[in-house]
């Protein structure tokens, strides 16, 4: 069975393979010196960058572990695709939300996009949280967070969302008591 590792190193045998072979019918046919010249070493070649990596994710290689300490306990998270920490580098995560879970008001320094593919997520925005200003998405709907917008969220039902963005990807609560990071120090 192909799985990701696989198909990336297929990949990135093929792409070697096609740059060999281009690189072969594109040189001309080497030139004898003439009579009485030294041969030339023949120039470095740079190397080759290496091709993109193809990603295919089934359910099966899924791998969900508990959320990052800075959300509230009960949600699950699986990094899909990317580095979610680094800088610049783009990445696909999904989310497990149990039943009334809720991420009080907070912001990310990166934009944020998710697509609800179970349950029901709720979203608001603003400093406090506002039942009556909650927006319900069903699967299939999506949502984009702008960076450093104030924005709360919840799950009705479990609930998997998909996040995706370029990292890092962080969460600063807006009331500092909110934060989970701060309450396992107290």
């Amino acid at each position: 069975m192909l799985n990701v590792r696989t198909l990336g190193t297929l990949a990135a045998a093929a792409a070697f393979a096609t740059a060999t072979l281009a690189g072969q019918a594109a040189k001309p046919a080497a030139s004898k010196p003439a009579q009485g010249e030294a041969a030339k070493p023949a120039a470095a070649k740079p190397a080759a960058k290496a091709a993109p990596k193809h990603v295919i994710v089934t359910n099966a290689d899924i791998k969900w572990g508990p959320a990052p300490e800075g959300l509230p306990a009960g949600a699950q998270v699986a990094v899909l695709d990317g580095d979610p920490g680094k800088a610049g580098v783009p990445f696909v995560i999904r989310a497990k939300m149990p039943d009334g879970y809720k991420v009080m008001p907070h912001w990310h320094p990166t934009d944020e996009s998710i697509t609800v593919l179970s349950g029901t997520f709720v979203a608001g925005m603003g400093d406090k949280w506002t039942d009556s200003a909650l927006t319900s998405l069903k699967a299939g709907e999506f949502a984009r967070m702008p960076k450093n917008m104030h924005h709360y969220a919840g799950a009705k039902g479990e609930t998997i969302i998909q996040i995706h963005g370029t990292g890092p990807f962080g969460i600063t609560y807006v009331n500092p008591k909110d934060d989970p990071r701060k309450k396992s120090t107290q």
